[in-house]
């Protein structure tokens, strides 16, 4: 029958006789055959199927092969025998080598011939031998694609135990060497398919053998994080990640990112691999390790890797996003990766010469899922400009190009921005020292204190969350300068865009300390406030004089130059000023001291002899409200008349001494170190501003000098506001003195204090009668004027017509919202901490409380007859919904706490609870904003005063420039404490206090008194001071 079959393979007969002949060989099969023509059957079908000249022929052998071994497996048993086998797996058959695929499909098909019987497991002992030892000799990915389709369908054949282990180690090595050179869409699809089979082999043998799969990811890193300059492993690893367990990314990066014998050389070249597998076209996940592997490394604070992986493989990672089968999972990555890149622009800035023609690529595809997939992207894009602005050149054709579609909201981008930064990544993968402080949730910077600095940290980020104050000085144009203004936008900058999680202010802090400051000692913020207005204000002032008398000449080229003294040259000149250009309605002289928190006020007495007039128009930057004697509990009798229901008394002004004379009213009010239970309301900042503007009687020994007159005469002294500051300046002056014990203490009594009230501005007329054209000797902002703080006496009763015929003043209640509240934590007036609340504001301020957001028409004393508009008040919010503000889902977000270093989200309740809680915790420096009503902006407005300023300016270069720096020391400096820790025995344990809930410890708790520690001496008696 052989040589019949023989013969006819070899004859010149058409195909369809040699099939006809070759359907009767196999159906011969049935009948009785000696074993030598079995044998030479086998024999020769054999060598058809290893050796046929074409696919004819090697289908012939495997179907006379088949039906005569079904037919007669005991005599294919001998001719299939173990040696048969090995010859085969070892030397090949005849000219055909070994590592021809060929030969383990014949062994396939085989062993599929002879699954039942018995000889067959000593074939399996022979495969699993040898196929350990082929995998070791690198085979082409054709031969180990076949190799992988016999193991899968004869798992008996593959290697156990420690073999199982070995054999998937070199199968994992052996795929490292695959590569494709191929053109050809069919070979590449082939050679995809190949490397398909090997990967899906290794899962399930890991499926199989648990035991397998963490010493192949071994080697699978082994490989991936070889220097070796010569070997370059193959991107078909990616096909495994696929089948790797998402559950165990933990484990494995965790094994990864503190393995302390895993060097930075052999990381980032693992690192790069990994992203290199996002060209990978058929693997899943492979986005997510390489994340999750980014975020370890953060985690563990290794920067160096991180940028120096992201600089080199951002422009790949971005170019694979024009091949819509890798495109999702490539933009993933990118956005981590860009995102989490926030110490400079330099990553983005690669990639940004590319986005306009990707974003019209993916306009004109055609593909269903581009547009989802543009959106994505160019919400992308938005992040990253509004992280890094101030690139005009760079950005305009991007903006241009992405204009109609959806841009993200400024708070989801910050949010965004906040979630993905390096120094955010929660470490999970450390404990103790390791574990690195980020940034907290509400991504705003603490400030460090540097030893009893907490009356500057509080005052400095009250001003940073007064909105449109921080962009103003955000905006200026102040290159090359060395002035104060210089320095706070410096800090401005680093609070609002470095990723330390608190800044210390060093430098700001001895360039604005007041003289009579000692270091290390505790002071008061509020005189400190005072001072660093003041000297900003004179600063400018000064810059103005020098920039007026300069000679007009025409503006140089160079516009960096410098004059003698220190400034742009004059075609900067506008932008050096401390107004910027685009914003400043005209040059009106005012400095941005002036038109953020100045105000004025008018001083008039008159004299209840002649009525003669005498007035004094006066700026101020705060006012200082002082508490009434019946206000603080257990103080001895103030002077005057016992019968009067209330008895008056009023605060310096603009710096004006603090400092009561013994004897007086206010002096002889003692604090209470508890709150006194009692029936009566709480004052409130309302009734504290309207003590400060009622009137006084000058009598007695504080008798006024007439000019007039030319005599002491009995006279009347009022105060009335004229200009409402852009931001109102309230210090309570929370200070006593007791003179028989000689003891300065602090007034703890509770002050309610509104989110909104409203200021009586009066629009000064001309003046009548007999003003006098010199200033009254009882100037506000002279020391001699505390003099007369407590000598207030209940105004003398006139007809109501008859008053309202000699108003000479028209007012108007200008709304005001909080922003921020600063608050003392002790007993004591002259020790303690200060920590500050800030009301967390969406856009320019009251962007989110806008006045007609509230029930402000119908409270300005119009239809309310015990309103009135001479009074300072509160404002009432409308709809009322218990004690929440609008938008009250929101309100948990809408303060923030600053303490020092931490900085924790909190609610308008705990800024109005504090001091039920916390006796000891006192409001004393507060700031509002000013509404802008509807209709006529009288009293300088806030478009009069070209304060409004709706978005973040961008950054300057020169500020730009040294938050990279910082940034970078900063990653440096963590990345260095960590490795230092690392190999350090830890021998004392260092911890972090977490950021509890304020109502378990008051949130200015620093010790047993309220404290912080630290001496110093105490150069004024009215300080409450830290």
């Amino acid at each position: 029958m052989d040589k019949i079959l023989e013969g006819l393979v070899s004859s010149d007969h058409s195909v369809p006789v040699k099939r006809a002949i070759v359907k009767k060989v196999v159906e011969a099969a049935e009948k009785e055959v000696t074993e030598e023509q079995c044998q030479a059957l086998f024999t020769l079908t054999t060598r058809l199927i290893l050796l046929g000249e074409d696919a004819f022929q090697r289908q012939i052998g495997f179907q006379v092969l088949e039906a005569y071994a079904r037919y007669h497996r005991p005599e294919f048993e001998r001719f299939f025998s173990k040696d048969f086998v090995l010859g085969l797996l070892q030397q090949g058959y005849g000219q055909l080598d070994r590592k021809d695929p060929a030969i383990i499909d014949y062994i396939h098909c085989c062993l599929r011939l002879l699954i039942s019987c018995p000889s067959v497991l000593e074939i399996f002992s022979v495969v699993q031998v040898e196929v350990l030892r082929m995998v070791c000799e690198r085979p082409e990915p054709a031969l180990c694609a076949h190799l992988s389709t016999l193991l899968s369908d004869f798992v008996q054949c593959i290697p156990r135990e420690k073999s199982g282990i070995l054999f998937c180690q070199q199968l994992v090595r052996t795929i490292s060497y695959f590569h494709c050179f191929a053109s050809q869409e069919r070979e590449l699809r082939e050679y995809v398919g190949q490397v398909t089979k090997v990967s899906t082999l290794l899962q399930n043998i890991w499926k199989a053998d648990p035991a397998t799969l963490l010493p192949s990811l071994q080697e699978v890193f082994a490989i991936i994080s070889s220097t070796d300059p010569s070997f370059d492993p193959s991107i078909a690893l990616a096909s495994l990640v696929q089948h790797i367990p998402v559950q165990m990314i933990t484990v494995l990066i965790k094994s990864l990112t503190t393995d302390h014998n895993v060097k930075d050389a052999n990381m980032t070249k693992a690192l790069c691999r990994m992203i290199d597998w996002l060209s990978w076209p058929l693997a899943q996940h492979v986005d997510t390790w390489v994340i999750a592997l980014l975020k370890g490394l953060a985690a563990v604070q290794k920067f160096t890797i991180l940028i120096d992986v992201t600089l080199l493989k951002i422009e790949l990672v971005f170019s694979r996003l024009w091949y819509p089968i890798v495109r999702q999972g490539a933009l993933a990555v990118l956005s981590h990766m860009l995102l989490s890149f926030q110490h400079s622009p330099e990553a983005f800035h690669l990639v940004v010469p590319h986005v306009v023609h990707l974003v019209r690529s993916l306009r004109t595809d055609g593909l269903p899922t581009s547009k989802a997939f543009l959106l994505q992207f160019t919400e992308l894009i938005h992040c990253m400009m509004y992280q890094y602005s101030g690139f005009p050149d760079l950005y305009d054709h991007i903006l241009e190009a992405i204009k109609d579609l959806p841009k993200p909201g400024e708070e989801k981008i910050k949010l965004v921005l906040n979630q993905s930064a390096w120094t955010s990544q929660s470490n999970s993968f450390a404990s103790g020292p390791l574990r690195q402080v980020g940034k907290s949730e509400t991504g705003k910077t603490g400030l460090a204190n540097l030893g009893n600095t907490c009356f500057l940290n509080s005052i400095i980020q009250t001003l940073f969350m007064a909105t449109d104050f921080r962009r103003h000085v955000l905006s200026l144009h102040l290159n090359g300068s060395n002035t104060l203004m210089k320095k706070l936008q410096l800090l401005f900058a680093f609070l609002a865009h470095t990723q330390r999680a608190a800044y210390a202010p060093k430098n700001f802090l001895e360039a604005s300390r007041p003289p009579w400051f000692n270091v290390g000692s505790q002071q008061d913020c509020s005189e400190y406030l005072r001072f660093l207005l003041d000297r900003l204000h004179e600063e400018e002032k000064t810059l103005q004089v020098l920039e007026s008398v300069k000679p007009k000449v025409p503006p140089p080229v160079d516009t960096k130059s410098k004059d003698p003294t220190g400034r742009t040259s004059p075609e900067n000149g506008e932008e050096s000023s401390l107004t910027p250009a685009e914003i400043k309605p005209e040059n009106d002289g005012r400095t941005l001291i002036e038109r953020a928190f100045g105000g004025k006020l008018i001083t008039g007495i008159r004299c209840m002899q002649c009525n003669c007039i005498s007035e004094k128009e006066e700026p101020f930057t705060d006012l200082s409200l002082a508490f009434c004697p019946s206000a603080s509990q257990g103080s001895s009798q103030p002077e005057g008349p016992s019968e009067e229901p209330k008895v008056l008394c009023q605060g310096s002004v603009n710096g004006g001494s603090e400092i009561p004379e013994p004897g007086s009213a206010k002096a002889q009010a003692s604090n209470v170190h508890f709150v006194p239970v009692t029936n009566e309301p709480p004052l409130s900042v309302p009734d504290l501003v309207n003590y400060f503007l009622a009137p006084e009687i000058l009598d007695e020994e504080n008798a006024y000098f007439c000019e007039k007159c030319s005599s002491l005469q009995r006279a009347e002294r009022t105060m009335k506001v004229v200009s409402a500051p852009e931001y109102l300046i309230l210090t309570l002056l929370r200070f006593s003195y007791d003179a028989k014990c000689h003891v300065r203490r602090k007034i703890l009594d509770n002050v309610t204090i509104p989110p909104l009230m409203r200021l009586p501005v009066h629009a000064p007329l001309m003046p009548s009668q007999c003003s006098s054209c010199t200033s009254s000797p009882l100037q506000v902002d002279s020391p001699e004027s505390s003099e007369n703080l407590a000598k207030k006496l209940k105004p003398s009763q006139k007809d109501e017509e008859e008053e309202e015929k000699e108003r000479i003043m028209s007012v108007q209640s200008v709304p005001y919202v909080l922003s921020s509240v600063v608050m003392h934590s002790g007993i004591s007036s002259e020790s303690g901490h200060y920590y500050s609340y800030g009301h967390n504001i969406n856009g320019a301020d009251g962007a989110q409380h806008p006045a007609d957001h509230f029930d402000l028409k119908d409270d300005l004393g119009n239809g309310h007859p015990e309103c009135s508009l001479s009074t300072c008040s509160a404002l009432s919010i409308a709809p009322v919904q218990g004690n929440t503000l609008p938008n009250s889902g929101q309100e948990a977000k809408d303060w923030l706490l600053f303490n020092d270093s931490r900085v924790t989200f909190t609610s308008f309740q705990s800024v109005q609870n504090i001091t039920n809680r916390f006796p000891k915790d006192t409001a004393y420096v507060l700031m509002y904003r000013k509404q802008e009503l509807p209709g006529p902006n009288i009293n300088g407005g806030l478009l009069a005063n070209g304060m409004k300023l709706s978005v973040e300016p961008p950054l300057q270069k020169e500020l730009l420039d040294a938050i990279i720096k910082d940034n970078k020391l900063y990653l440096q400096e963590q990345e260095l404490n960590a490795r230092t820790q690392a190999l350090q025995a830890p021998s004392s344990s260092c911890s972090f206090r977490p950021n509890g809930s304020d109502d378990n410890n008051p949130p200015g708790s620093c010790g047993p008194s309220g404290g912080g520690g630290g001496g110093g001496g105490f150069n004024t008696i009215s300080r409450l001071v830290f």
